[in-house]
C-alpha cells in the first residue's frame, strides 16, 4: 500500500536546522518555515525561537522580512505567544515601534497592529498589564489614528479581552485614560480628514461592540464605562460643538454624523439588503441624553439643507449638475429619518422642533428636486413612513404636518402627471417614481388600517374637492394599476386558491405579493433544491418524516414561487409569428437574386 512507503523528502530547512551555527536570516529566507511553525514541529519550533532570535524577530517586523516575521509572530503557536507574552523586553521592542514619529509606514502598522492583537487574546492578562503601566500608551495610539491599523488596536482591547471581570477593568482604565473624549477631540475642522474619519470610525465601532457586549456585562451587574459616557448629555454636545465651530466642512460635518446616527441605532436590518414592511427590527432603545443634545443643534442642521458646504458643479451621465446634493445633506436626511424612528421620552422635543422649523418641507423639496437621487428619495421616504406609522412610543410628529404644511397629497398628484406628460412626449421617468409609488401606498395603507387612520382619513377629506376628487381616482386607477403591474398575486396565481375576503381572513403562512424579481429569485433556488434532493438520494418519504413545519412550508413555497415565475413568462414573453423565417433553415444561395434586391 502506498501508505507504507515514506515519501516526504528532506526539505533545504532541515538541512538548515542541523547546522550549528544556522542564523535567523537563513531561516527566514526558506518558503518552508512558516508552514513548520504552523505545523508545530517542535525541532523547528526550538531551534527558530530560543530568545535571542524571538527578540530579532520581533525586530524584522520593520526593517527585514516584515511579512514572514509577522506570520511567524502570529501563527498562534504555544511556545511563541508565551515566549512573546512572558518576556517584557520583548514586549518593549514590540511597543518601540509607536514611539516613531507620524507618519507611520502602513504597511509595517498593519504588521504591529496584527501582532500586538494577537498577544492580546492570547495573553491577554500580561499585556493589557504592560500597558497600563505605559503612561503614553493611549496619547501614542492616539497621535497615529490617522493610520487605520492604530483602530484596530484599540478594537482589540475592548472586544478580546476575557473573562468579562477583566474586560470591565481594561474598559475603565480607557474611560479613566478619556479615550472617549479624546477621540471626540479629533473630529474638528482644525484636523486632516484622515484622523477625523478614523476616529469617527472607532467611535461608531466602539458604541456597537459595546452594545453587543452589554449582556456580559450584565452578568457581574456594572455598566460599560465607555458606552455610558459616549451616550452622555455632555459628550453629545462636545462633538455637536466641534461639528458647528468655525468653518463647516463636508469631512466634519459627515464624520460627526455618522457617530450619532450609531448613537441613534435603534433599528438593523432583518436580513442584509432587505427591509421589511416597517424597513427594520427593532433592537435598542435610544438613552433621551442623546436626544436632549441633539435638540438644540437641529436649527444647524436645518441651516445645512438650506446652505451646504459648497460644491463644485458635477457632470454626470445626464449632464451637468450645477448644484450637486451633496454628502453632507444626504447625512443630514439620514440624521432627521433616524431622529423620526426614535424611541425616548425626549423624542416629543426633537418632534416639536423639526415641524417648527419645517423640516420635512423642505426635505420633500429635495426629494422632488433632486431627481435621480435615489439614496435621498430612500431617506425621504423612510421619514413618512415614521410619521404615518408611528412607533409604540405616544410622542410623535402628528400627520396633520404632512398633509396640511407639506402637502403631501398635492405634491403625489402633480409629479405623477408630470412624469406621464414627460413620458408621453418620449421623456424618461422621473428617478423618484419608485419611491413616490411607495409612498402612495404608505398613505393609502394607513388610511385604511393604520395607527392613526382616523386622522388620516379627516385630514383626506379636508381636501380641497378638486384634489380630493383626483386624489380618489388616482388611487382606484392610476395607483392600482401601477401597483398591478409591478407585483404578482402569489396566493392567486401561486397556489390556485381564490384571494381571501379580506387580509385578516388569510393565515397563509406566504406573503400576499412578490416581485417578479422575487419570484424568479426562489425559482432558481427550488432549482437548485431539486438538484440537490436529486444529487443525494432523499425521496418524499424522507421529507415526510421530518418534522420541522419550517423545511416543508419552504418547500411548499419554492413550488408555489415554481408556478408564479413560469405564469410570469408565459405572460412576459411573447411567443414567435409560426410564419416568420427560419433563420437557421439551411437555403440555397441565389446571388443573382441577392444582386437585384440590393439594387432596389
Amino acid at each position: 500500500m502506498f501508505w507504507k512507503f515514506d515519501l516526504h523528502t528532506s526539505s533545504h530547512l532541515e538541512a538548515l536546522l542541523d547546522k550549528e551555527d544556522v542564523t535567523l536570516s537563513e531561516l527566514m529566507e526558506e518558503e518552508d518555515v512558516l508552514q513548520e511553525c504552523k505545523a508545530q514541529n517542535r525541532r523547528s519550533i526550538l531551534i527558530l525561537f530560543p530568545l535571542r532570535f524571538t527578540a530579532r524577530c520581533v525586530l524584522f517586523i520593520y526593517y527585514r522580512y516584515p511579512n514572514i516575521a509577522c506570520e511567524l509572530l502570529t501563527s498562534d503557536v504555544g511556545v511563541i505567544n508565551d515566549k512573546l507574552g512572558n518576556e517584557e523586553p520583548l514586549l518593549e521592542t514590540l511597543y518601540a515601534f509607536l514611539e516613531q514619529p507620524t507618519p507611520l509606514n502602513p504597511l509595517l502598522a498593519s504588521f504591529f497592529s496584527k501582532t500586538i492583537g494577537n498577544l492580546i487574546t492570547r495573553k491577554t492578562e500580561q499585556v493589557i498589564s504592560f500597558l497600563r503601566h505605559k503612561e503614553g500608551f493611549l496619547s501614542l495610539v492616539l497621535k497615529h489614528i490617522d493610520t487605520s491599523a492604530m483602530m484596530d488596536v484599540l478594537l482589540r482591547l475592548i472586544s478580546c479581552v476575557e473573562p468579562p471581570p477583566l474586560r470591565l477593568e481594561t474598559l475603565t482604565w480607557l474611560n479613566d485614560e478619556k479615550l472617549a473624549q479624546r477621540l471626540i477631540e479629533l473630529i474638528h475642522p482644525e484636523r486632516d480628514e484622515e484622523r477625523q474619519s478614523n476616529a469617527s470610525q472607532t467611535l461608531c465601532d466602539i458604541i456597537r461592540l459595546s452594545r453587543d457586549q452589554a449582556n456580559q456585562l450584565q452578568e457581574i451587574s456594572q455598566a460599560d464605562p465607555l458606552l455610558t459616557v459616549l451616550e452622555s448629555q455632555e459628550c453629545v454636545e462636545q462633538l455637536l460643538q466641534n461639528m458647528f465651530s468655525g468653518e463647516r466642512t463636508e469631512s466634519c460635518i459627515v464624520n460627526g454624523i455618522q457617530v450619532l446616527l450609531t448613537l441613534l441605532e435603534i433599528r438593523r436590518p432583518v436580513v442584509d439588503g432587505v427591509m421589511d414592511a416597517q424597513g427594520f427590527e427593532r433592537s435598542y432603545t435610544v438613552n433621551s441624553s442623546i436626544l436632549l443634545a441633539i435638540q438644540p443643534h437641529l436649527v444647524h442642521f436645518h441651516q445645512l439643507l438650506l446652505e451646504p458646504p459648497k460644491k463644485n458643479p458635477m457632470l454626470t451621465t445626464l449632464g451637468v449638475l450645477e448644484e450637486p446634493l451633496g454628502n453632507t445633506r444626504l447625512h443630514v436626511a439620514r440624521l432627521v429619518a433616524s431622529l423620526l424612528y426614535t424611541s425616548s421620552a425626549s423624542h416629543a422635543v426633537v418632534a416639536q422642533e423639526l415641524c417648527r422649523l419645517s423640516t420635512m418641507d423642505l426635505l420633500l423639496d429635495l426629494f422632488f428636486k433632486y431627481t435621480w437621487n435615489n439614496f435621498l428619495h430612500l431617506q425621504v421616504e423612510l421619514c413618512v413612513a415614521a410619521i404615518l406609522r408611528p412607533c409604540a412610543h405616544e410622542m410623535r410628529l402628528q400627520p396633520g404636518l404632512l398633509f396640511q404644511h407639506c402637502h403631501l397629497v398635492q405634491r403625489i398628484l402633480e409629479a405623477w402627471e408630470d412624469n406621464d406628460k414627460i413620458q408621453s412626449e418620449g421623456g424618461m421617468r422621473r428617478g423618484y417614481m419608485g419611491h413616490l409609488t411607495r409612498i402612495a401606498n404608505t398613505v393609502v395603507h394607513n388610511l385604511e388600517k393604520g395607527p392613526v387612520h382616523t386622522q388620516i382619513s379627516s385630514l383626506i377629506t379636508e381636501l380641497p374637492e378638486d384634489y380630493r376628487g383626483r386624489w380618489e381616482t388616482f388611487v382606484d386607477q392610476t395607483l392600482s394599476e401601477t401597483n398591478r403591474k409591478n407585483t404578482i398575486d402569489l396566493v392567486n396565481v401561486g397556489t390556485g386558491n381564490p384571494r381571501p375576503s379580506s387580509e385578516d381572513d388569510m393565515e397563509s403562512p406566504f406573503p400576499k405579493e412578490l416581485t417578479l424579481q422575487q419570484a424568479f429569485s426562489d425559482y432558481q433556488i427550488q432549482q437548485m433544491t431539486a438538484n440537490f434532493v436529486d444529487q443525494f438520494g432523499f425521496n418524499d418519504e424522507e421529507f415526510t418524516d421530518h418534522d420541522d413545519s419550517t423545511f416543508k412550508v419552504s418547500i411548499c413555497f419554492l413550488q408555489a414561487n415554481t408556478a408564479v415565475f413560469e405564469a410570469c413568462s408565459k405572460e412576459r414573453i411573447q411567443p414567435f409569428d409560426d410564419d416568420e423565417e427560419d433563420i437557421w433553415e439551411e437555403k440555397e444561395i441565389n446571388y443573382a437574386t441577392q444582386t437585384k434586391s440590393r439594387n432596389r
